[in-house]
């Protein structure tokens, strides 16, 4: 406890603790996810082990198990932050008011910010797609699939007005194969070649779906 000028005692000393205690630890769980990020990266996630974040890290394997007490419930928390992001991106990526543009701006405007969050989240590419994660991530994962292929097939609705349910289920899931297949290919280069890459992607989708806009494009 202090004493104030009045006499009276606080509580400042014992609050103030706590308060760093837990910012220390919140520092090391980002830490150690930063860390376990990395390792999924280069190993997968099946490969990876607890002492091998811990050395990423740079602390012993008891400090790991002080905040996680296995790889799967480091892989949860990390898995779950991300795909939080990846649900904040698709909605910047399917506004409303991209629909209005043409279709090889509302490509730019989709294909962007998907393309760039992948690219700096690495780990995502790797724990989604990888084998053995847990299965309350892939239930997650196989969630925000879902929803965007619904995107897809609302933004090929507006652009291909007559399609039917069938046909634009079909071109939804062949736009997302050409994506994901694509997406190994960026993600293993960087530079020129990354810009290479993505550009190419972006000329394949566009001669695909160019043919299937059948009527002037009015949102």
């Amino acid at each position: 406890m202090s004493e104030t000028p009045t006499g009276k005692t606080t509580q400042s000393g014992e609050t103030a603790a706590p308060r760093r205690r837990q910012a220390r630890g919140e520092r090391r769980v980002s830490q150690l996810l930063a860390a376990a990020a990395g390792v999924f990266c280069r190993t997968g996630y099946a490969a990876a082990s607890t002492n091998a974040i811990a050395r990423e890290a740079g602390v012993s394997p008891g400090t790991l198990y002080q905040f996680f007490p296995n790889k799967e419930a480091i892989a949860v928390e990390l898995g779950g932050q991300l795909l939080q992001r990846a649900h904040e991106m698709h909605g910047q990526a399917f506004l409303p008011e991209n629909l209005q543009r043409p279709l090889p701006e509302l490509l730019d405007a989709v294909l962007d910010p998907v393309i760039a969050f992948n690219c700096e989240n690495p780990a995502f590419w790797a724990l989604m797609h990888g084998s053995g994660i847990p299965g309350a991530m892939t239930q997650e994962h196989e969630e925000l699939h879902s929803g965007l292929t619904t995107r897809v097939e609302g933004v090929l609705h507006t652009f291909c007005p007559e399609a039917t349910p069938a046909e634009l289920a079909h071109t939804s899931n062949m736009i997302l194969g050409i994506f994901k297949a694509s997406l190994d290919l960026i993600l293993a280069h960087e530079g020129t070649e990354r810009a290479a890459y993505i550009a190419e992607l972006k000329t394949v989708l566009l001669r695909y779906l160019e043919p299937m806009v059948t009527t002037p494009h009015s949102p």
